[in-house]
């Protein structure tokens, strides 16, 4: 199978679909593939025909981490090891932390190891009720290498994070919304139809406001209030000279449906 073909990229109708296309190994990633799929992040965040991203598997998984096999059990020096690390797998983190377009985690199935730390990295998750959740790293003797510990705090807290960090245990869909790993659970064969439905209002809305939303929630993560305020001053000047909020109040006034440009 050609490298390509490990790792779909197609936009239609403002959406672009990122699919792990290795359903015989539970797309478990490898080196060209990581290589792929943050060129394809950084394509979408470029790409004006672009509003939402979605992420996914093909098949009964959504990934069950990386590829050992294929990109080699470790490099030959610590350093070695570290680099591996920072200047391939970590650059998908990397990328999704420099776009302000949302992105979709479509889990349909087992996500372990950093086949979980690569969901957790999305903004938000849609999971099928036959998913499973597991971080997967201390039963083997390692660390978090992508940054688990960095996201599933922020998402359910210190202690229930460390909990799942030190046991590695599965997590099943239900479970997995209760500690608020995920946002919504779907039947299996509704997981695309009610996805893209989520995907489709949010890539129609007024795409300047949505992306600066998505900025103004992360950064509040690392300021203080006053900081956080001017830059939300900031951003409302902006936004208040858009076409679509002009529509939007006209929409309002009418009350009719907004009609946004989507872009």
């Amino acid at each position: 199978m050609a490298i390509d073909s490990e790792l779909l990229y197609e936009v239609k109708d403002r959406i672009a679909t990122i699919t792990l296309n290795r359903p015989d190994k539970m797309n478990a990633f490898t080196g060209p593939m990581i290589d792929r799929w943050s060129a394809s992040l950084n394509e979408a965040q470029s790409d004006p025909n672009v509003n939402v991203v979605i992420v996914t598997g093909a098949g009964r998984a959504f990934c069950s981490g990386g590829d050992v096999g294929r990109m080699g059990a470790g490099a030959p020096t610590p350093l070695d090891n570290k680099n591996g690390l920072w200047e391939h797998i970590h650059r998908v983190p990397k990328a999704l932390e420099a776009m302000d377009k949302p992105v979709i985690a479509m889990v349909n199935g087992v996500a372990v190891g950093a086949g979980m730390g690569m969901s957790l990295m999305c903004d938000m998750r849609i999971a099928s009720d036959a998913a499973r959740f597991s971080t997967g790293y201390v039963r083997v003797g390692l660390v978090p290498g992508d940054g688990d510990t960095y996201f599933l705090p922020r998402l359910i807290g210190t202690a229930r994070a460390l909990e799942l960090l030190w046991t590695a245990d599965f997590i099943e869909a239900p479970e997995a919304l209760r500690l608020g790993i995920v946002n919504r659970v779907v039947p299996a064969d509704k997981l695309q139809e009610e996805t893209y439905a989520f995907a489709r209002r949010v890539a129609d809305g007024p795409q300047v406001p949505v992306r600066m939303i998505k900025r103004l929630v992360y950064q509040s993560m690392r300021l203080d209030l006053r900081t956080h305020l001017d830059l939300v001053s900031s951003h409302m000047a902006v936004v208040r000279e858009t076409e679509d909020h002009k529509e939007g109040v006209q929409a309002f006034k009418e009350k009719r449906p907004p009609k946004f440009k989507g872009r």
